[in-house]
């Protein structure tokens, strides 16, 4: 697994760094050596966040917690992560063997761009290859990138919808309608 570790306003300590390796090494069995980690750690005021994001196979695993200190920080966001993947992985190897890894599809983060409109401001633009998927497997990788919507290209009507998560924890489908 390759990794990547980000401060962002705190310069982090050689020994975080290997708590890092030492904390997500354990997940190496599960993903393969071209699996990216990224880490990223965040000091605001008395809040310390640590964001994990691992991207394999066109799949994508993330998790972000806050605490006081970074270790405690990073020691409950490796928990969500095993959880994920503990919670996730029969559903993730039965579609891995039945069909081809190519029907997900992996974020790939586009450059930030402002773009001034009249009231509106687009702050972040995003853009993704899109593969077709069914709904309960984009359910999933939403679920698994902790999101609240997912947009998707759907493999039974062929055209891009989204899922969602509604307030009763049920999740909401949207189809275009012509």
């Amino acid at each position: 697994m390759k990794y990547q570790i980000i401060g962002r306003k705190v310069n982090l300590r050689d020994n975080f760094k290997e708590r890092v390796y030492k904390k997500l090494g354990k997940f190496e069995k599960i993903f393969s050596d071209d699996a990216e980690a990224t880490v990223t750690v965040t000091v605001e005021k008395n809040r310390q966040t640590v964001e994990v994001t691992i991207r394999d196979n066109g799949m994508t695993y993330r998790a972000e917690s806050a605490a006081l200190e970074m270790n405690d920080a990073l020691d409950s966001v490796v928990d969500i992560l095993g959880g994920q993947i503990r919670k996730n992985k029969t559903r993730l190897s039965k579609k891995l063997r039945a069909e081809s890894i190519e029907q997900y599809f992996a974020e790939e983060p586009a450059p930030t761009e402002e773009v001034p409109e009249e009231n509106y401001s687009v702050v972040r633009t995003k853009s993704f290859t899109v593969k077709p998927l069914s709904v309960e497997e984009a359910i999933l990788q939403m679920n698994m990138i902790g999101h609240e919507f997912f947009m998707f290209l759907n493999s039974s009507t062929n055209q891009i919808s989204v899922v969602y998560k509604r307030k009763n924890n049920t999740y909401g489908l949207l189809e275009p309608e012509y």
